[in-house]
């Protein structure tokens, strides 16, 4: 699956319970077509106590998101489609809308 986004890039959710909030990606699992972002899409997980030191009990942790339900945040124009144009050798990602470089 070609996944078009990197880590670090501010995305917005377009669809979903997280539907209109943007953060930073965290994680890309590219075989999943999924994306983790930071503070979004929240979930209880439980953890037992790894030493006799550490607690368990739950812990609120993101989960992956759709990719198809994300998208990268241009400073202009706000969430829209990843293009691409050729420099010379290197290969840019460009917002669709006003041509500037993601």
């Amino acid at each position: 699956m070609k996944i078009k986004l990197k880590k670090e890039d501010t995305v917005q959710v377009v669809a979903g319970k997280d539907a209109g909030k943007s953060g930073k990606v965290l994680r890309i699992d590219r075989n999943k077509g999924r994306v983790v972002v930071q503070g979004l899409n929240m979930v209880k997980k439980s953890v037992k106590p790894k030493s006799q030191q550490d607690k368990g009990g739950i812990i609120d942790i993101e989960a992956g998101l759709a990719v198809s339900n994300v998208m990268i945040v241009c400073k202009k124009c706000g969430p829209v489609r990843i293009g691409y144009k050729t420099d010379g050798d290197s290969k840019v990602r460009v917002c669709r809308k006003c041509g500037e470089v993601l």
